[in-house]
């Protein structure tokens, strides 16, 4: 495919990615770097870039949430530390890990997340209604040690991690969802920032792809939050599952392409 058209092609698919999901509250923030790889772009600039989309939609969506004064900032930086190291460290070691390698973990990783979207059209909320007022010893050390992991997870691959935060948050920390979600932005906009430049570090980046589909992000992740959405968005959700079983289907057709 031509430089040009696929560059177009990069734009116009950021821009719906992020229209949709931004209409029930999400950022697409998993779905950028298979796209970007399934379009021809090398996989280092694929992750790279795909962590500078989730930088602007974290911040984006961020501020909707910190307006509403739907931010926990106590329990988010408990996050930071153990996030900001992973992410650093998965996005420099990115470069040293072989491309194959970081197929099979995009498959495997669609297909986890397309199966926990394909749980919310039954899950149930976990009925908290209160902020925590504290954690105990185990529970920080769980957390720095889960943050880590998603951070390493977020560098390697430049998914968000909202996906695996949100329900940790819910079901582990006990929090109110609403909390849950306006506080994993907070968490993401550092593990995006340290794998940004974890990455900067090791290899060079696309500024001109990061520019382009950037403003796409930004102005689609902006649209589809004024329209929001009009029908149930477990349904939805539930739909694009099994978008990202057929995205790892797409990655699985490429690595067989490789034997």
């Amino acid at each position: 495919m031509d430089l040009n058209v696929t560059l177009v092609a990069a734009v116009i698919f950021a821009f719906v990615i992020a229209f949709v999901f931004s209409m029930f509250g999400q950022g697409g923030g998993s779905v950028y770097s298979p796209m970007l790889i399934l379009l021809g772009y090398m996989t280092l600039l694929a992750t790279s870039t795909s962590l500078v989309l989730n930088l602007i939609t974290s911040l984006s969506a961020g501020y909707i949430f910190y307006r509403n004064k739907m931010i926990d900032y106590k329990a988010s930086f408990l996050f930071v530390p153990g996030i900001i190291i992973g992410a650093f460290m998965g996005g420099y070691l990115s470069k040293f890990v072989d491309s194959t390698v970081l197929l099979w973990l995009f498959m495997v990783f669609l297909v986890a997340l397309g199966a926990r979207m394909l749980h919310t059209y039954w899950e149930k909320g976990s009925g908290a209604e209160q902020l925590p007022t504290g954690f105990s010893t185990d529970m920080h050390v769980l957390i720095v040690s889960f943050s880590f992991a998603v951070g390493i997870i977020s560098g390697l691959l430049g998914v968000g991690g909202g996906i695996l935060i949100v329900p940790f948050m819910v079901y582990v920390c006990e929090y109110p969802t609403k909390y849950a979600a306006g506080s994993s932005h907070l968490i993401i906009s550092f593990s995006a920032l340290a794998g940004i430049l974890g990455h900067a570090s090791s290899h060079k980046l696309d500024f001109q792809l990061m520019a382009v589909t950037g403003v796409a992000v930004l102005v689609g992740g902006n649209l589809g939050a004024r329209f929001s959405m009009r029908f149930k968005s477990r349904v939805i959700k539930a739909g694009l599952g099994l978008l990202m079983w057929m995205l790892a289907v797409q990655i699985l057709i490429k690595l067989v392409e490789y034997l």
